[in-house]
């Protein structure tokens, strides 16, 4: 009797399981992951099957995002989205959702090169201050490694700079920025151009920053400038004076007496 109870539960619950895996709502994507870096453009495709109620719409989001133009009121089981060019603007994660109840969804990664750029293309500083080089990434996904390199005179050679040397350098990374630390700056070993370089599953991207040192006399310039220019505006004045004709003060004097003795004669025949 009690072999016979067992039996039945178990064929009980047997059913039960093959009953909700029939019924559970499954969504199979193709491709599961769009990670080839020579495909130029991708389409998703998401394909609902044992939805658990009716379907009254689906859309597709990028990135937690909607997309635009991607809502439908259609109760279709099968859809897709266009990716017309695959690179950092358009990698992320794509998501179909699809409006039962509960709602469904997927995944499909699109993976890209990282984009590399310099938040700076150029950078002043002064000579013994410390200048701070940035580069950021954007795609997905982002770097995992970031590197920085000191530039030869012929931007070909690089020799690989090490976080910590000589407390010369000092690196801070995050996943989508990297900033490199040059201290005690050298205008004969420092000034030069620099490269960062980020690299993902996908492979590796870098830019260029270059870094210019002034002279710590460099701020004196402008007032070294200002007081040549008056030395030099007096000396043109002394010059000018040494160097007027004698006629000129000569006339000058003469008509300064003749002045005097017509108005002497005024005042006499005054007096008469």
């Amino acid at each position: 009797m009690r072999r016979k109870l067992f039996g039945v539960i178990l064929a009980v619950c047997i059913g039960w399981f093959q009953a909700e895996a029939l019924t559970d709502a499954a969504i199979t994507t193709k491709p599961e992951v769009v990670n080839d870096q020579n495909q130029t453009s991708a389409t998703l495709s998401c394909n609902l099957t044992n939805p658990s109620s009716l379907i009254k719409g689906h859309y597709w989001t990028n990135n937690g995002k909607i997309i635009d133009k991607s809502e439908s009121n259609s109760d279709e089981l099968y859809i897709k989205h266009e990716i017309k060019k695959v690179d950092y603007h358009s990698a992320g994660l794509y998501a179909c959702v699809f409006l039962t109840e509960p709602q469904v969804n997927a995944t499909i990664e699109v993976k890209a090169l990282p984009h590399v750029v310099a938040y700076k293309h150029s950078e002043n500083a002064n000579e013994k201050d410390k200048a701070v080089l940035t580069c950021v990434s954007h795609g997905y996904p982002l770097p995992t490694d970031w590197r920085w390199y000191k530039l030869k005179d012929d931007e070909i050679d690089k020799m690989p700079i090490v976080n910590g040397t000589d407390d010369k350098y000092e690196m801070k990374n995050t996943p989508n920025k990297t900033m490199l630390y040059v201290k005690d700056l050298d205008i004969n070993e420092d000034m030069g151009m620099y490269q960062c370089q980020g690299t993902n599953e996908m492979g590796s991207a870098s830019d260029k920053i270059q870094l210019r040192v002034r002279s710590q006399l460099a701020a004196l310039w402008p007032f070294l400038g200002i007081v040549a220019e008056v030395i030099i505006l007096i000396t043109i004045i002394f010059i000018y004076e040494k160097r007027r004709k004698p006629d000129e003060i000569n006339d000058g004097m003469k008509s300064n007496a003749a002045t005097n003795h017509k108005d002497k004669n005024v005042r006499q025949r005054n007096s008469n």
